[in-house]
């Protein structure tokens, strides 16, 4: 979808002020230990990285206890290896109607892990295929990366999309979980995102909008629109881009911790 020119809102400076400090305080190593991005930093190979950064992503909704319990879940059923996994297809045993986290289930798990194998078998890294997919050149690299990994998760599964594990209505979707994922695949400073991938700049990531940042955003007068949508993505990130445009996803950590510690 071609993106229209949006006009970033006018940050007060002591807004931009807190944004930063709280930015700075919560993008700290004691955040990972009770975040999902804990998962894919126990690994160093890449493909184990990106297995554990993608599945622990697209169960992100709900209670983050929760979500970081079934993540667990999931490593323990694939062995704690998602790639040797993943390349054997141990995946084709499970139960489809195994409950992993609330309306996720073995089939889906299914779903989504013999469309990573294609990828993996074709292009070696999800890194490398969004490299071939010149993701990257896109305007918004995390939609175009969905609507490619799309196209091979339903060829190898018969045709059939699969919601729970990407969104389909990619004009409207807001793609938080993806770009969450995408967060912690670019961003390179080191302390809690790893930076292992190279297919595209942290310049062009998206800020993960839920409904909490959704409301923060809000409150601090960077959003107007009230619609947790696609087009509030690209309007809150414009805004946050005009701040730092070579790293606006760190402003991910300021909304999460001023709506958590409610700083206003």
């Amino acid at each position: 979808m071609k993106q229209k020119e949006i006009i970033p809102a006018i940050v007060p400076q002591d807004i931009r002020e807190l944004l930063d400090e709280e930015a700075a305080r919560i993008n700290h190593p004691d955040f990972i230990d009770k975040d999902p991005v804990q998962f894919p930093r126990r690994f160093e190979r890449l493909q184990d990285i990106e297995i554990a950064s993608f599945l622990s992503a697209i169960i992100a909704w709900g209670n983050r206890k929760m979500i970081c319990r079934d993540a667990e879940r999931m490593l323990n059923l694939m062995d704690s290896e998602p790639y040797r996994y993943v390349m054997d297809e141990g995946y084709e045993d499970l139960d489809g109607d195994m409950n992993l986290h609330r309306t996720f289930f073995g089939r889906h798990f299914r779903y989504f892990l013999r469309g990573l194998h294609r990828i993996y078998k074709e292009y070696g890294s999800l890194d490398a295929f969004g490299a071939a997919m010149r993701v990257g050149d896109s305007e918004a690299p995390a939609w175009k990366l969905v609507e490619e990994m799309q196209k091979i998760m339903s060829d190898v599964n018969g045709g059939a999309t699969c919601s729970q594990c990407l969104p389909v209505n990619l004009d409207q979707t807001a793609l938080k979980r993806i770009n969450m994922a995408l967060r912690w695949l670019v961003r390179d400073d080191g302390i809690v995102d790893m930076g292992v991938w190279k297919s595209i700049p942290k310049s062009k990531l998206y800020i993960p909008l839920d409904v909490h940042v959704g409301n923060i955003s809000r409150e601090l007068g960077l959003l107007t629109r009230k619609a947790n949508d696609r087009k509030s993505v690209d309007m809150l990130t414009a805004t946050l881009r005009s701040l730092r445009p070579d790293d606006p996803a760190i402003y991910d950590y300021a909304l999460f911790g001023i709506g958590v510690e409610r700083k206003l």
